[in-house]
This record gives C-alpha cells, structure tokens and sequence, in this order.
C-alpha cells in the first residue's frame, strides 16, 4: 500500500486491522458496539480496507484471508493442515460402531480415518474414494462396496450419473463427509459441483451426518452448496474453531467435538 493511502487510514481503520489480526475474522454488529458507530459506518470503513487489498469482506464481516475454496487436487491437499485431519479422524472413530453401514466420502481426512480403521470391525463400507476403498482392503472383516462411475483424477474419486444410481439403492447408518466450505448461511459446500450433487444423495441415504473438517474450512463458501447447516449432526474440528461459531453451529443443533 502506498504512503499517501496510509495517511489517509482513520484510527478507526487501524484499531479495526488490529481487531483482524487478533481474530482473523471480524462482525459488522461487533465492530458496531466496539466503536460506537453505525452498521452503514462499519461497512463503508470496512469496503474502503478492503479497497486498499487489507481485508476480505464476506457477509456479516470481514476476514484476512479470502473467503471463497477453490478445487485443489489430492495431492496439494495431503499437504495441508495433516495433524490437525489426523486427530479429526482418530475422533470419527469414536462414533463408528461393530456392524455399522456406513460411508466415507472423498478427501484426504478419510484417507486417514480409513487407514485407522485397519483392525476395525465387522463393518460395511460403501465409499465413493478409490483411495478409501484401496485402504480398506487391508482389513478382511470390512466389506467394502465401490461405488461406479466417472473418475475424478483430482480427487481419485467417483462422481456422476452411474454412482448416484447405484447409491440410491442403499440406506446407510453414517455419512462422514469432508467439505470445503462451512458458513452459517450458505450451509456446507464443496469446490465441485458433481461432487455436491453426489454428496446431497448420500445424505439422503444416511440416518446421521458427520462432518470432518478442520477449523480453516468455517466461515468459507464453496463453488457447489450441498446442504443447509440443520442436516449435519456432527462437525469434527480442531481447536482453532472460534467460540461464537460453535454456538452458532450448537443452537441450529449441531453438536460439534473438538480435539
């Protein structure tokens, strides 16, 4: 930013980058009781930080970083937040139980929790990740059901037609569900559409859902919205997830473990 648009900054404005750093994502109505000014005030002061390439604005708010998943490929993935996915899924298991029906959708967490799940059992197993499927098959007492379809090189799974066919034949005890985006108004969402629309079906199908996703996936939006926040059951998450977003989450009915 250039020393003449510095100099053009408010107290204000500095006070409310401070507020950013601290929590990483700010409210229009806190910034509103912090400094005493109106929502209208809060929204110019926030579009002009933003103007300047300071913050993200997104609804309700503003945050650091941009607001908005877009797809990255398996790989990219297995490289990010890893701890923080390991733990979330060494939680899953504690809600799958001898003898469930259940399925794990695509993404690098269930890898993990497929991994854990090598002396677990009996259990069925109905999965739209090949990678998932290929992990499994290291435990002879899980029964392991593919779903068919087209491949999604960037991701190693099965999207499309054919797959959401099959899956609508089958009624499933648990849905654990990776997600790229969890925003209180745009529901849970995931950077590609045909996966949305897969995981909308497999939803349907399912008695609970469980959502296994690190605190960087809240308060972001993905390209394709597979479902409102009052279908989940269960959000698995880490420690970085902020105090007023679990309530959030808690009040519309979610109960949401830490590790």
């Amino acid at each position: 930013m250039k020393r003449n648009e510095m100099e053009k900054l408010l107290p204000r404005h500095n006070d409310i980058l401070k507020e950013l750093d601290e929590k990483d994502h700010v409210l229009v109505q806190d910034l509103c009781d912090k400094f005493n000014v109106s929502s209208v005030t809060i929204r110019k002061d926030l579009n002009y930080l933003e103007s300047l390439g300071l913050l993200f604005r997104n609804h309700g708010g503003a945050s650091k970083h941009v607001r908005y998943a877009y797809e990255k490929n398996v790989g990219e993935k297995e490289s990010i937040n890893v701890e923080a996915k390991q733990e979330i899924a060494k939680s899953a298991l504690s809600l799958i139980q001898e003898n469930d029906c259940v399925i794990l959708a695509s993404g690098t967490t269930m890898h993990y929790l497929a991994r854990m799940l090598v002396n677990f059992g009996p259990l069925t197993v109905l999965t739209s990740s090949l990678r998932v499927a290929i992990e499994l098959c290291n435990n002879p007492n899980i029964n392991i059901i593919q779903l068919g379809g087209e491949v999604r090189k960037s991701s190693t799974s099965i999207v499309g037609s054919i797959s959401e066919t099959i899956l609508k034949q089958f009624s499933c005890n648990k849905l654990f569900l990776g997600v790229d985006g969890i925003d209180m108004d745009f529901g849970i969402s995931t950077s590609n559409a045909a996966e949305a629309h897969l995981n909308q079906l497999m939803i349907e199908c399912s008695e609970q859902v469980v959502i296994l996703a690190d605190s960087s996936k809240l308060n972001v939006k993905g390209f394709g919205k597979i479902a409102s926040l009052d279908k989940i059951d269960y959000l698995i998450t880490d420690k970085g997830i902020l105090e007023e977003d679990k309530n959030n989450l808690e009040e519309i009915g979610v109960s949401v473990i830490i590790n």
